[in-house]
Parts: C-alpha cells; sequence; structure tokens
C-alpha cells in the first residue's frame, strides 16, 4: 500500500518528514488560518485535542503549536476557557 492508499487520515498540510518541526509546522498553520480571516479576532481556536484529532498528531505536539503562537503574540490562553485569536495580531512578518 502507497503512502497516498492509507485510509487513516487525509493528506494534510503537515509532513512528518520535513526538517520542520511538526509543532511549528502546525502553528503555521493555524497563523495561516488567523491571516485568512478564517479564525477571527477574539475568537477560540480549536482546543489542543481537537487539532490533535484534526491534524493526527499528539496532543502534546498541538500543546506546543498553541505555545509558538503565544509566542509569536498570535494567540491568548485564558485559564479555564481556552485560546483565543488576539484582539490585535501582530502584522505578518514583523519584527520578531
Amino acid at each position: 500500500m502507497t503512502e497516498a492508499e492509507k485510509p487513516d487520515k487525509a493528506p494534510g498540510p503537515l509532513d512528518p518528514h520535513s526538517a520542520t518541526p511538526l509543532y511549528v509546522q502546525l502553528a503555521d498553520v493555524i497563523e495561516a488560518g488567523i491571516r485568512a480571516g478564517s479564525l477571527a479576532p477574539d475568537r477560540p481556536i480549536p482546543s489542543e485535542n481537537a487539532m490533535a484529532d484534526e491534524y493526527g498528531v499528539a496532543r502534546l505536539t498541538a500543546r506546543r503549536a498553541a505555545q509558538e503562537l503565544r509566542e509569536r503574540g498570535l494567540i491568548v490562553t485564558v485559564r479555564g476557557k481556552g485560546s483565543f485569536v488576539a484582539k490585535n495580531p501582530p502584522v505578518a512578518g514583523g519584527a520578531g
């Protein structure tokens, strides 16, 4: 059976064979959603469990992706409520 024929997960934007860590790839995908407007400011992002299920990664990978997004200033996390898109996310390609 070839990679394309495997039934477990649909081919996605994450490449486990890339030199870029999966958590960075996942953070990049979520950032692209924020920049495209599919994830609106002050609205929740998917939970770590939901991201892990959707992208076929470990929950720890999803957690590290959320940490990466917080460090980029794109999301804020409210204890007991979840993570939300920052009201004023930094401009793409800004200082960093």
